[in-house]
């Protein structure tokens, strides 16, 4: 996904000869700390909810304010990835997407990069989520499908986590089952190592008494 497939209407910039009035009526209504000044299409900064603060005369205009943010942006082809990095450093609320000739085309507010986050992750299926503990040399996303597969299930979302000075990572996985019991005791029988589960009927420990339980029975 690019950053023109995040920009939401709802939200109109400001103008140079907008009020710091108008300003903070708008920071309000949308329950956000940053907004786009722009003239016609042309983008000149955005304005933060810091800027504001030592100011008295809320009639002047924006066009006299000093902004303490060096104008932060994204073009519309740049992934979603760059997109959540920007907001990441910079603290942002919304974030002003420019076409390759820096004419201003909209913005991406921190409710649409939550609601793509949603639909990422496919939080609103209903189904059981593993955390997987392995070793990077072992991260292998095709065998842990094929597992989840083996029981008529699939994973409908993956992300995974590292860690600094580190040889070990975190898979999490979203399975469109709740019923995950089966699932886990095969992990367990390659030897993964199950560091949580939410969302389903088991629990990891009932699933190991079930897969030692068979494994002696098939010893005897």
């Amino acid at each position: 996904m690019t950053a023109i497939e995040l920009v939401a209407d709802v939200i109109p910039p400001v103008t140079t000869s907008d009020t710091i009035q108008k300003v903070v009526d708008r920071m309000v209504e949308f329950r956000i700390r940053h907004l786009p000044i722009v003239n016609e299409d042309q983008f000149l900064g955005l304005i933060s909810e810091d800027d504001l603060i030592e100011e008295t005369d809320y009639e002047t205009n924006v066009g006299a304010l000093s902004l303490s943010l060096v104008n932060p942006y994204v073009l519309e082809d740049q992934h979603v990835y760059d997109v959540i990095r920007v907001f990441y450093e910079r603290k942002l609320t919304v974030l002003p997407v420019l076409d390759a000739k820096n004419n201003y085309l909209g913005l991406i507010s921190i409710n649409s990069l939550t609601g793509y986050f949603a639909k990422l992750t496919a939080v609103e299926q209903p189904g059981g989520i593993i955390v997987l503990e392995i070793d990077n040399k072992n991260n292998s996303l095709a065998h842990m499908a094929q597992i989840v597969e083996s029981d008529n299930a699939q994973i409908l979302s993956s992300y995974v986590s590292t860690f600094p000075d580190s040889t070990r990572m975190e898979v999490t996985l979203k399975i469109n089952k709740q019923d995950i019991s089966t699932i886990l005791a095969t992990f367990l029988r390659y030897e993964y190592v199950i560091k949580a589960t939410y969302n389903h009927s088991g629990d990891i420990n009932n699933s190991k008494e079930r897969y030692d339980s068979l494994m002696n029975y098939l010893n005897l």
